[in-house]
This record gives C-alpha cells, structure tokens and sequence, in this order.
C-alpha cells in the first residue's frame, strides 16, 4: 500500500520540476478506474467556445486574488457571454492544497467551481488562520457544499485520488510549461501570473 506520507511530501517540499521523479520513486496505489467521475474534466461556459485552461493551487494567494477580483467578471462578461470557456486543472503546490483538492473533486461535479471560488475567497480563514486547524476549517465548507464527515475523511484519505491529481500537475508541467500559479493556456500559449481583466480578455481574443 501506498505511503500517503509520501504523497503529502511531494505536494509539501519537492520543487516543481522534479515532481515527476518523485512520482515515479512512490510506490503507486491501485489506480483510479479510467471512468472515474472525480476526475473528469471540471469547466464552466459554452462547449466549443475558445478554450482557456486555468492551473492553480488552492493555497496560492495569487490565485485567490484572480479568483476574487478576475475570475466574476470573466464569468459575467466572456463566459456567460459564450465568449470563452474555462477549464480548471488543479496544481497543488502543498499538502493542504491536495487536500483541498481531493475534497473539492469527490463533490458533485457541478458543486465543483462553486465550492472552489469559496475556497478562493475563504483563503485566509481556513488555509492560513493563525491557530486554526487547516483540515476543521476545510470540512467546515465542505459541510455547507453537503459533505457529510464520513464523505470528507474518505476523500481526503483517498491515496489514489491523491496520486491522480498530482498526475495531472505533472502533465501540466510536461504539456504547457507550468512552474507556478496560476498560470493561463491561451490556446496554446501558457502565460503565467494573476492578471486584471482587460489584459485576460484581450488574450482571450487573441486565441486561434
């Protein structure tokens, strides 16, 4: 059986580009079933609308600052619009951020983006609070998105589920270059760092 120390390590101290080595030293659980629903695609806005992909980490207080100040307007003015459609990539850059991922995806998919946005702008309360049990705090708001306890230790006891979205922050460094959160693929141009607006909708015209 798995370590899920070891997992945790990965997401908590291993740099970025040699997650993939570090992956490949862990002894692997019994994989996810190819037909898993936690880990489908999670995206909001009209399907064949340009495509953006966001990577990000819950715990990245850059991410949350696009997610708050960004991310209601690009779902007011381009999203609802059908001018664009968001597809989210989780990219835990620690063990409290997979965590939060393993919880946020054993939800029912379209309670996905709801509960993550409330992660965003929760941040502080439940990830950082000084004295605060970043686990207790966590399934506090999952309890609100009707995730019972038993539901919320198994999510975040899950080894499997833990290697597979750690899988994907691999693939996310292989296929579009991410070395940090949150990083935007425009089509097939990566662009890293929070951005207002203008400059996110002017990129989104730009996709060919």
């Amino acid at each position: 059986m798995t370590d899920r120390r070891s997992l945790l390590a990965l997401a908590a101290g291993v740099p970025l580009l040699g997650a993939r080595a570090a992956l490949a030293q862990a002894p692997a659980p019994a994989p996810l079933a190819a037909d898993d629903p936690r880990m489908t695609e999670r995206s909001i806005g009209r399907a064949g609308a340009p495509t953006v992909i966001e990577y990000f980490s819950l715990t990245c207080g850059h991410c949350a600052s696009f997610h708050r100040d960004t991310m209601p307007r690009v779902k007011r003015d381009l999203v609802e619009a059908g001018r664009v459609r968001i597809v989210f990539r989780d990219f835990p850059l620690d063990a409290v951020a997979l965590a939060a991922a393993q919880v946020a995806r054993s939800l029912p998919a379209d309670r996905y983006e709801p509960f993550v946005a409330t992660l965003f702008q929760s941040q502080d309360r439940w990830a950082f609070a000084r004295g605060a049990n970043p686990q207790e705090e966590l399934f506090k708001i999952a309890a609100l998105a009707g995730m019972s306890r038993a539901q919320f230790d198994a999510a975040i006891g899950d080894q499997a589920l833990a290697r597979g979205i750690l899988e994907l922050r691999v693939k996310g460094q292989q296929e579009h270059n991410v070395n940090s959160t949150p990083t935007f693929v425009f089509g097939s141009r990566s662009v890293p760092g929070n951005m207002p607006f203008d400059r996110f909708a002017a990129l989104v015209a730009e996709i060919r």
